[in-house]
């Protein structure tokens, strides 16, 4: 190579749906009801991300993988489970694709797989907070972490001091709250169970 003479360097901008995995893309656009194909990889759902420096995979990467039919790449990342549907991706992303839809779909594939995440224990920590969900409208902490705990065996040493902390203030109440319309609730866990 020269440096006078500049090479022409072809890029492929488009998804050629036989050469990639169509398959895995269409399943995961009918599961999140997400339209992934239409991501152009702009990055502003990684920019504006929280916990994106925590992940393994970033969330536009996710995306691109998807397209590129990695399917088991993208069931046992750890990213799946590192979401908090925060929707900072939702409202920034120029396609309206909301990357916390498709993380709570992708972690559903990967639990009815059976694929499980690479950090220990975090799809018993997502089991306790869905059995929160589930017997009251919404997450209680207290009995949240204990389901954890008894599932997982592991003490959250860590945590104890802060959380002990966070419960003398008053920020974790130890009789939960109910929503209205927990048989509502109830009909729509045994809904999406179908």
């Amino acid at each position: 190579m020269s440096w006078g003479k500049m090479e022409e360097i072809k890029l492929e901008t488009t998804l050629n749906r036989e050469k990639v995995g169509a398959s895995f893309l269409e399943e995961v656009e009918k599961w999140s009801g997400e339209k992934l194909s239409l991501c152009y990889q702009c990055l502003k759902c990684t920019a504006g991300c929280p916990t994106a420096p925590n992940m393994d995979i970033r969330p536009n990467s996710i995306i691109r993988m998807i397209q590129m039919g990695k399917k088991q790449e993208v069931l046992e990342s750890s990213a799946i489970w590192f979401c908090v549907y925060c929707q900072t991706c939702g409202t920034r992303c120029p396609n309206e694709i909301h990357i916390g839809v498709l993380m709570d779909a992708l972690r559903e594939m990967a639990m009815e797989e059976g694929v499980h995440a690479k950090e220990k224990n975090i799809h018993l920590f997502h089991e306790a907070f869905i059995q929160s969900v589930r017997r009251g409208g919404r997450a209680h902490e207290v009995t949240m972490l204990m389901d954890y705990v008894l599932r997982s065996r592991d003490l959250m040493k860590g945590s104890l001091i802060p959380g002990v902390k966070l419960f003398l203030k008053g920020k974790f109440p130890l009789i939960p709250s109910f929503v209205k319309g927990r048989g509502e609730i109830k009909r729509i866990f045994e809904k999406c169970k179908k």
